[in-house]
């Protein structure tokens, strides 16, 4: 059980980072974005890893790929234990053009264990809109296997998800319009109002005579931009430096035990005291064996587990810590670690910390 108790002597202000950054690392385009393509295939040749014959789907699409050969058999002459059925992934970039190469995942669909070195069938990949845009095909890399034998089983990583590397080629290019109705919209990564405005300063700085504006703290639209200058304008308005304003963050792991963090997040005035007892039991049983040669009556001597239990009470030095006025987070918890804390009392506090409103930042558990 641990104690944790904290007092607050006085709360400042929120924190704030400016750094400069270019408009195009902070924002963009509206209309210029990745598409999710996705698509179902057989991957063959697997050495009797695949799918076993519970699976109905795998036989059925195993058979109507043999009927396109000309090749008809019925589905009980049909083994697919070096086949597997699986769902092929991938992201069709912006302004990619027919016979650019993607990246595709494959992932098991079935009950195969391991799709390590099989081969994908050709798969046709769709969009959102149903419409083909590439075809995947090639060998499947997994980076892990699995073998089993007589119950007994060797796994490495994850051999049920692979990788085709640039495995696709894309047949249709998707159409980009990022300058309709003689506006450019800018779409920031972080919304947030001061950057946007800070945004439409500097552009309106920049081109006096055109119309900027943010419609909110995510977009701001440029205006009246012709067909032909569209191109050369985003180019030179991603190239302007803009001061970026960013809230104050710590990003903590509870699993792994990880906190990251500015160094110069503030910490109001505030005085920790942390302490900790550990309460330990143990049981061990003993077996007491009655003397064979012993003169009792077998029938009422009879073999005894006796446990034997003990407890242990272990209290930790109790650490206190008191901050003073300007304290930032660094210096914080190189105090807690001075004072031998562990990293998951480091973040246990952090989280009393956060619902006092002593610590000014954005707290984000993992």
């Amino acid at each position: 059980m641990r104690v944790l108790f904290i007092f607050i002597c006085l709360l400042s202000g929120y924190v704030e980072a400016a750094v400069q950054a270019k408009i195009r690392d902070i924002s963009r385009i509206d209309g210029v974005r990745e598409n999710a393509l996705v698509g179902y295939g057989i991957v063959v040749g697997l050495a009797g890893t695949g799918d076993s014959a519970r699976n109905q789907a795998t036989i059925q699409s195993v058979k109507n790929t043999l009927e396109n050969f000309g090749v008809s058999l019925s589905e009980k002459d049909l083994k697919t234990n070096n086949a597997a059925a699986v769902i092929v992934t991938a992201e069709l970039k912006a302004f990619a053009q027919a016979g650019d190469r993607l990246d595709v995942l494959v992932s098991s669909l079935g009950d195969a264990r391991s799709l390590s070195g099989g081969t994908l069938y050709l798969t046709p990949l769709r969009g959102s809109d149903d419409r083909i845009y590439a075809l995947a095909q090639g060998n499947v890399t997994t980076g892990g296997y699995k073998f089993e034998q007589n119950q007994n089983v060797n796994q490495r990583n994850h051999p049920t998800v692979g990788v085709v590397l640039q495995g696709a080629i894309v047949e249709k290019e998707v159409s980009h319009s990022f300058s309709e109705n003689q506006q450019i919209k800018l779409l920031l990564n972080e919304p947030d109002f001061v950057t946007a405005q800070a945004v439409v300063a500097v552009i309106q700085q920049r081109y006096p005579t055109l119309s900027v504006a943010a419609e909110h703290a995510g977009k701001i639209t440029v205006s009246p931009v012709r067909s032909e200058q569209a191109m050369a304008l985003i180019a030179d308005i991603q190239q302007l430096s803009v001061d970026s304003t960013t809230v104050a963050r710590i990003v903590v792991n509870e699993r792994t035990g990880t906190i990251v963090s500015g160094s110069d997040v503030q910490i109001g005035d505030v005085v920790i005291s942390h302490g900790g007892i550990k309460l330990e039991i143990q049981t061990s049983y003993q077996v007491s064996q009655p003397n064979s040669f012993s003169g009792y009556n077998s029938s009422s001597v009879k073999t005894q587990v006796v446990p034997e239990t003990s407890v242990r009470v272990q209290s930790d030095t109790e650490a206190t810590y008191t901050s003073r006025g300007g304290t930032t987070l660094a210096e914080l918890v190189h105090a807690l670690k001075t004072l031998k804390l562990s990293t998951r009392d480091i973040i246990s506090i952090l989280q009393a910390l956060k619902q006092s409103g002593a610590l000014h930042a954005e707290l984000i558990v993992q």
